[in-house]
């Protein structure tokens, strides 16, 4: 009988090649079933590849845990960046360019992303990330305060200021005065400043300094509250319960804080201090191909990525998450969800006037520093020129 054995076999029909795993850390712990959804998507229009996405919590904690992966050897092969990431792991080698993806793409398409989108993903010259989840900084309010008070969201700094001392009775610290790097940076740039200067850190420029100064000088004045980023939970509540009535926030924080009880959200965009040059730096993250991909892992990354990009899944996306859609033409079919939440149609509109976070592979450390100041000025421990000048001293190091 084993004389058979060889042509029997040749009868039977080849096995199925299994498709390509890919492997997708993420930092959306919040929607994680909508991506989930997605990749089962994905995954049942095409056969050649599985994505497995994973959620690995916040930006601060996937990082890390990217990078350790990545000089063991065992790296997903699609991971998600926030985009000051980027350029630190570009530095380190540990990213695939992908910049040949730009020419099998059509003309028209990249046209139609938001140039600030689409640049935000470069470093030197070269593509190492593409857009996905893109936010731009508001100012949060509680509206139902304000119209008591019979005070207008405020459009300048100058406005929040007079707004917080107006508003500042019965223990209320209308300004949520945040060490946070990114809504710092919105500040400067509202001012027509900025934190770099060529490839070199500028913390303590004029722009800063006055920035700084202004949050110091209301929280001592008791118009403004300190807070870190771990106090966010009790930031939060507090903004919730009328003690504090303006924070500066990402426009995807708005899916959270309007289910939060007992108050009337309010979102404006961010307070512009220099008419003419009301830049806004774009927030979110990117989507990057880890060194040690396979040409067909990288294959099936970047097409998972166009999949994410098709209009109507950006237009389900964007409502989802109410972060900003890289794309123009996605903007037509968000108009009934637009009519229904008007201000955040005005938020995502900041898109016009957005620019890329810097691309340089020590502004992380330096947003460290500058972290450091703005607690230390805002908690009366320095002035803002001289936390700044710290600031400025160790980032130049």
């Amino acid at each position: 009988m084993r004389r058979f054995l060889l042509p029997l076999m040749l009868l039977l029909p080849a096995a199925e090649a299994a498709p390509v795993r890919i492997e997708f850390w993420h930092a959306m712990d919040g929607v994680q079933g909508k991506v989930a959804e997605y990749a089962r998507q994905f995954n049942a229009s095409q056969e050649r590849y599985e994505v497995v996405p994973v959620s690995k919590g916040n930006y601060r904690e996937l990082q890390p845990a990217l990078a350790k992966a990545i000089g063991a050897g065992n790296a997903p092969a699609l991971a998600q960046l926030e985009f000051t990431q980027i350029a630190p792991m570009v530095a380190a080698g540990q990213l695939a360019d992908l910049s040949q993806e730009d020419n099998t793409l059509s003309p028209d398409l990249l046209k139609d992303f938001y140039a600030p989108a689409w640049k935000a993903g470069e470093v030197n010259g070269k593509r190492f990330a593409l857009p996905w989840n893109l936010s731009v900084p508001v100012l949060m309010y509680n509206a139902g305060s304000l119209r008591r008070a019979g005070v207008n969201p405020p459009a300048t700094w100058t406005e929040v200021e007079a707004a917080s001392k107006r508003l500042a009775s019965g223990g209320k610290r209308p300004l949520v005065a945040a060490a946070d790097a990114w809504t710092f940076e919105a500040n400067v740039l509202s001012r027509g400043g900025s934190l770099v200067m060529g490839a070199g850190p500028n913390l303590n420029g004029p722009e800063a300094v006055e920035a700084l100064t202004q949050l110091s000088r209301m929280s001592a004045a008791g118009q403004a509250q300190p807070r870190t980023l771990g106090e966010a939970t009790r930031a939060a509540f507090d903004f919730a319960r009328g003690q504090n009535l303006f924070v500066m926030a990402s426009v995807a924080n708005w899916t959270d804080a309007r289910k939060v009880p007992f108050f009337q959200l309010g979102i404006a965009p961010f307070p512009c201090e220099k008419a003419g040059a009301c830049t806004v730096p774009l927030g979110g993250g990117a989507l990057v191909v880890p060194r040690g991909a396979s040409a067909q892992q990288q294959a099936g990354a970047v097409a998972f990525w166009a999949f994410l990009m098709e209009g109507s899944r950006l237009a389900d996306w964007v409502k989802t998450t109410a972060y900003a859609p890289p794309r123009r033409s996605v903007t037509p079919l968000l108009s009934d969800w637009y009519r229904q939440n008007p201000q955040i149609k005005v938020a995502h509109a900041q898109m016009e006037r957005a620019a890329p976070r810097p691309n340089l592979a020590s502004y992380g450390v330096w947003t460290t520093a500058l972290e450091d100041a703005i607690w230390k000025a805002v908690t009366g421990k320095a002035t803002a020129q001289a936390a700044l000048n710290e600031a400025q001293s160790k980032a130049k190091k």
